[in-house]
């Protein structure tokens, strides 16, 4: 089995040589580099190629935000895993946009960060529990408001039965075995659902099935 490629992206030693510890001791991990700041996060990410970037927000220089954008638009295939202190909404929803694959509160356990570097290494998105309440809040409340009155007129009851799966964090595998599916059918009805719903990530999706009551906060 390969193993997942991660580089590590924080100013400080300390934080990174724990990282590191904590990351090579995981026989299916190989920590292939650090970076101290966002602008050698950006050129590292280009040399050695990571599958996933652990990355801090604030850096000095090139800021996390900065550079994710950077390395999104250069090298799309490389998952980012955010990393910070911040739970604040400001620097929550602007990394979400940038297009990072997890949020990570520096607060959460070693076995935590574990599970999120496997998630989001299976194409799946990972939010930090505080924060993913931050998201569904955020858009119960444009619901509420009367925004983004979208139709999901079109999809199969199929496609809206995984809909409401991937919305509620179930990963591709386990949606195959719940519907006694392959994982590659999965993948081709969710390729087919964000097509015709006009969206780029599954992200994207999570916030269409709250506005349509497909999940809930308790959910």
């Amino acid at each position: 089995m390969e193993k997942m490629r991660v580089l590590i992206a924080d100013d400080h030693v300390i934080v990174r040589e724990g990282l590191r510890s904590l990351l090579q001791a995981q026989p299916d991990i190989e920590v292939v580099g650090e970076a101290a700041d966002g602008e050698e996060a950006v050129r590292k990410t280009e040399e050695l190629q990571p599958d996933v970037v652990l990355m801090d927000i604030t850096m000095p220089g090139m800021s996390g935000l900065e550079a994710t954008r950077q390395i999104r638009k250069d090298n799309p295939n490389v998952k980012i895993l955010v990393l910070t202190m911040h739970e604040s909404d400001e620097y929550f929803f602007k990394m979400l946009d940038a297009g990072v694959s997890g949020y990570f509160v520096k607060g959460g356990s070693s076995n935590e960060l574990l599970a999120a570097l496997k998630t989001i290494s299976q194409g799946d998105v990972y939010l930090y529990p505080t924060m993913a309440k931050k998201l569904l809040s955020d858009y119960l409340q444009r619901v509420r408001a009367g925004a983004d009155k979208e139709t999901y007129d079109g999809l199969t009851g199929r496609e809206r039965q995984i809909l409401k799966l991937i919305a509620e964090g179930r990963t591709t595998q386990d949606i195959a075995d719940s519907l006694v599916l392959s994982g590659a059918t999965v993948q081709t009805h969710r390729a087919h659902i964000m097509s015709k719903l006009g969206l780029r990530s599954r992200t994207e999706l999570i916030k269409y099935a709250i506005k349509h009551g497909y999940v809930t906060l308790e959910t």
